[in-house]
This record gives C-alpha cells, sequence and structure tokens, in this order.
C-alpha cells in the first residue's frame, strides 16, 4: 500500500529541498507525493464578502501564475526522479493554505505532510516561517515534518525523542516515527530532562508504555539532569550530531507546548535538523 505524503509548496528553495528530502528519505518506499501550492488573488481576504470567481482577471490571473510556476516544478520533478516507486500528483488550488491542506488530509487520508521551515516570503531571520508553525499547531489529524533548506538526506542514524513521561503514549501516534527509523536503522533516543533521577510511578507506567509502542524499532533511553529542558535537548542534538528531533505536540508534552509565543524563539534548536511533529490521537 502506497504511502500517503502531502507536500505543501510556494516554489521557494525550501520548499523543493523539502520535496527532494522526502523523496529521499522514502526512496525504498511505495509512495504517492501529493505537491500542493495554493494561492489568492491580490487583495483579498477570507473575510471579504466577494470570493473571486473562476473566470474573473484577478482569479484567472493568480490561477495562471500557480500553474506556469507548478509546471517549471514537475520538470524539475521529472529531471531529478526515476524512482519507480514513487508517483506526484499535482494540485494547484485557489484558498488558504490551512484551509485546503486540512480538507486533503481528510478527504485524501494523507499520513504524513513534509514541508519546508519557511517560505519565500519569510524574513531572513526568521527560523520557522509562520505556514510551518501554523501546520505543525493546527493539522491534528496528521503528523507535520519541516525540514531546513541546508539539510540533506544521506542516512539518518539517530532521533531524538524528548519527553516528560507525564503521559500515556499510543502505537499509532508513534507510527510515523517508527517507520522512519526502521527506513533508516536509525535509533530512537528516547530523551529525558530533569534534576531528579526519580521517576514517579506513573512517569515509570508511562515509561514503559513507550518502551512497548518502541518495540518494533531500535530504541534507547538517555536522562540529562542539571539544565534547562531545551537547552538540554539543544545540546544533546548537537554533541551527538543527531538527525532528528520528533515530539508530540499535546498539553502535557515535554516542552508543554512547543508552540506557544514564549517557545517559537527556542524553535532555534531544529534550525539544523528535521523536526517530526505527532499529535495526540486523543484529541
Amino acid at each position: 500500500m502506497k504511502k500517503k505524503i502531502l507536500i505543501p509548496t510556494d516554489f521557494s528553495k525550501n520548499a523543493w529541498n523539502a520535496l527532494t528530502y522526502a523523496a529521499d528519505l522514502f526512496k525504498h518506499e511505495e509512495c504517492s507525493f501529493i505537491v500542493l501550492n495554493t494561492y489568492r488573488t491580490k487583495g483579498y481576504n477570507l473575510g471579504d464578502l466577494m470570493v473571486p470567481e473562476p473566470g474573473t482577471p484577478s482569479y484567472e490571473s493568480a490561477k495562471t501564475a500557480s500553474e506556469k510556476h507548478m509546471d517549471k516544478l514537475v520538470s524539475m520533478i521529472e529531471f531529478r526522479d526515476t524512482n519507480p516507486k514513487h508517483e506526484y500528483e499535482i494540485i494547484t488550488k485557489f484558498g488558504g493554505l490551512m484551509e485546503v491542506m486540512e480538507a486533503i488530509i481528510e478527504q485524501r487520508d494523507i499520513e504524513l505532510v513534509v514541508m519546508g521551515t519557511k517560505g519565500a516570503s519569510n524574513s531572513r531571520g526568521a527560523l520557522f516561517g509562520t505556514s510551518t508553525i501554523l501546520a505543525m499547531e493546527k493539522l491534528r489529524n496528521c503528523p507535520v515534518m519541516g525540514v531546513p533548506l541546508d539539510v540533506r538526506v544521506a542516512s539518518l542514524k539517530e532521533i531524538v525523542m524528548p519527553t516528560g513521561y507525564k503521559t500515556h503514549y499510543k502505537r499509532k501516534e508513534l507510527s510515523n516515527l517508527t517507520t522512519i527509523a526502521n527506513l533508516q536503522d536509525a535509533n530512537i533516543c528516547v530523551l529525558y530532562v530533569n534534576p531528579d533521577d526519580t521517576l514517579s510511578k506513573q512517569q515509570e507506567a508511562n515509561k514503559e508504555l513507550l518502551a512497548e509502542c518502541l518495540e518494533d524499532a531500535s530504541f534507547s533511553f538517555h536522562h540529562l539532569s542539571g539544565v534547562d529542558a531545551t537547552i538540554g535537548v539543544r545540546n544533546f542534538v548537537e554533541s551527538r550530531d543527531s538527525d532528528m528531533v520528533a515530539i508530540i505536540n499535546r498539553k502535557h508534552a515535554f516542552f508543554g507546548s512547543v508552540f506557544t509565543t514564549p517557545m517559537i524563539k527556542e524553535l532555534g534548536m531544529f534550525s539544523k535538523v528535521p523536526l517530526l511533529v505527532m499529535h495526540d490521537l486523543r484529541n
């Protein structure tokens, strides 16, 4: 059964790199890559009473521009990718990116979204673009992977999964993580950063359950003390030259919620490695 992966693009270098990263990461898997570009007419907002309609000059101009850029992208894909296990479907659609992605994920049973961490319109100093942060926060029914511009796939040897053991886990919500680890023969480093060496009974139970959920992949447990959680994760990843960070974004996750306003500044720790954001399937 083919893995269905949605790749939004704004035709930036970062978006192209995310597409090639996904193709290389899953090079041995049968995949259907759905490449999406959304467009709007200039000056149009979702709150406008009059929605631009097909046939109007502004609508047709935006549509034509999207299709022309997509034709160039298709040529680039055809030149680069000859993998018989991969197929590509191209979609250009009017509307907001989040709304269109949510609809496609639901209608097509998408298993993973892969996107660049920054788009063409993002400021040079920003580490993560607005669209990427929104996707990681709002697309609750599908994991999202953010890929920095300069990251390439050669082979993954280590994926870091920070956790506080505060909630229990489900095998299904970790399925993309274990799949990637197995495809790349990578080890999943479960990282607990806390000054206290002793876990509560509930934390111990959650740790045991996590081990069961990861039993089909290679994994190991690690503990750091005497350091702030965010700094601890960053130092761990950098010192070991880890290849990816994977988190579950939920209320009681390791960082609370990574995407609350104060934590956006801390996304710098993921500026050199892909970030896989999984979601709590109980919500």
